[in-house]
């Protein structure tokens, strides 16, 4: 990761700012506020909540990307363009996301685990937006939780906790009490993660069913930072120590009933032959629990699909790939599936929106300074990712296409959006998106330099777009310093 640069006392800033070219459009509650007269189908800017219930569509032929170029030269979400969303909208990065892509993505899954018992639990930490939840879970998904506050939004946004299964290395006991309370499935970490289980099973008065979370040691081939399954990892427990946590349950049969078997590969695995050698691998462990007198009915193969962040047009796995490299052992062992898909269900609903600040150069560099940074969206910065990165709108005729730097104002070199982009040289004000930015942006989104997190809206199926989530603002900032 990037060296820290630190700030050195900046000089004053210039009195003179220019006319605003994106006023501030009032939002009413549930109230339309704003019609578009253009030759496409108009779109409305509704309000923060969307009360339409999802409509689940079946598609079987291959989907086209949610955010695209048309004709015109210009970006669409799904048929809105996005410069027409700039222009209505508070003058801010804002993330955009389609409702009708997130619909799409679930039902891949639905259609590739037909034929099978089985459990899509979405992964709140990829994006833990209320109103994505909801529709999440109307659209029959269970949550996959790593905090006791992703189990408790999780509860407000109504999941079912029978389909809701709580991970992680470090769960704290009231948040395994709660758990214990609400039903849901609770994954053995460790030793130590063991025995709270059992205690919050006594101050819950109620017995929790456990998978055990074995680590099957496969390299996903992947970034060091998000590889959850091999030996080095700080996750799950040794599989040469699976004897002794079968005896520890044995040992609580009013505390604990072992119902399954848990393993996370990592994130961004682009190769599902590894999803198989895991799974052989489980299989094998549930043969063995099974011998010692457990009913062990479900198998969960975590999630880490990765998708086309480069959008080369790369043929990458499907969730359909996914699912079919394991469909015969699930079905040969009577399993219930459990997937953890939280990347692949949301990353490519969503762009992060910003506006060109202006365009520098050091002489050997050239930079596209815009007003979104590494506190909306570090993935750049902490994990040297890739994301494809466009303008909104076409670029003037006499625009010179060079190399840029895409970076945001917030004080450290590790600000950046992207490196050695070719792009053509973007007028100040200019619209430009970092694309793929629904999963682990906006969730990992800080207020680092007082940068306020931003607002989020959705294009919905009818085309109208709505608010899903407010802004945060200075005024929230100091709320947290009242009478004090």
């Amino acid at each position: 990761m990037a060296a820290t640069q630190l700030c050195s006392n900046s000089a004053s800033l210039s009195k003179a700012l220019t006319q605003n070219p994106f006023p501030k459009i009032p939002i009413s509650p549930l109230k339309t506020t704003l019609n578009f007269q253009r030759t496409l189908k108009p779109f409305t800017l509704k309000a923060v909540l969307s009360q339409n219930p999802a409509k689940s569509q079946t598609h079987t032929a291959p989907v086209e990307h949610c955010f695209s170029k048309k004709a015109d030269g210009f970006l669409y979400c799904e048929d809105v363009r996005v410069q027409d969303v700039m222009e209505t909208v508070e003058k801010r990065p804002f993330y955009l996301y389609s409702k009708p892509q997130i619909t799409r993505n679930v039902e891949a899954y639905k259609q590739a685990l037909e034929g099978l018992n089985s459990i899509i639990g979405y992964a709140i930490k990829a994006n833990n937006n209320y109103k994505i939840l909801e529709h999440l879970r109307k659209l029959g998904c269970g949550a996959v939780l790593v905090s006791g506050n992703e189990l408790r939004l999780a509860l407000r946004a109504g999941f079912d906790p029978t389909k809701c299964i709580f991970n992680g290395n470090g769960k704290l006991l009231e948040d395994l009490v709660l758990a214990a309370q609400e039903g849901v499935f609770v994954n053995v970490d460790s030793e130590f993660d063991l025995e709270n289980i059992v205690v919050a099973s006594r101050i819950a008065g109620k017995k929790v069913n456990v998978l055990l979370r074995i680590n099957p040691d496969v390299d996903p081939q992947v970034h060091p930072y998000v590889a959850t399954g091999n030996k080095n990892s700080k996750f799950g427990i040794r599989n040469e120590k699976l004897q002794w946590f079968l005896d520890a349950v044995k040992a609580h049969p009013n505390e604990l009933k072992l119902v399954g078997a848990h393993c996370h590969l990592g994130s961004t695995i682009t190769k599902v032959d590894i999803f198989r050698d895991a799974a052989v691998l489980m299989v094998n462990y549930i043969d063995k629990i099974r011998a010692q007198g457990f009913e062990v009915d479900y198998l969960n193969i975590g999630g880490g699909l990765g998708i086309d962040y480069y959008h080369t047009g790369a043929v990458l796995p499907k969730p359909r790939n996914l699912i079919d490299t394991v469909r015969e052992l699930v079905l040969s062992r009577n399993l219930n599936l459990i997937i953890e898909p939280g990347r692949s269900l949301i990353a490519n609903t969503c762009c992060l929106v910003n506006h060109v600040t202006g365009v520098k150069t050091n002489g050997t560099k050239n930079f596209i300074v815009i007003d979104g940074s590494m506190a909306e969206l570090i993935r750049p910065s902490l994990y040297d990712a890739y994301q494809h990165i466009e303008l909104v709108s076409p670029a003037p005729q006499d625009a010179e296409i060079s190399k840029f730097d895409v970076v945001g104002p917030v004080c450290e070199s590790a600000d950046f959006l992207g490196k050695e982009r070719e792009l053509p040289t973007p007028d100040r004000g200019a619209g430009l998106v970092v694309h793929d930015a629904g999963a682990y942006c906006m969730s990992m989104a800080s207020t680092y330099n007082l940068k306020m997190r931003p607002p989020e809206y959705w294009v919905e199926e009818d085309g109208s777009v709505s608010k899903i989530r407010h802004g945060e603002t200075f005024e929230d900032h100091m709320r947290f310093f009242e009478g004090l």
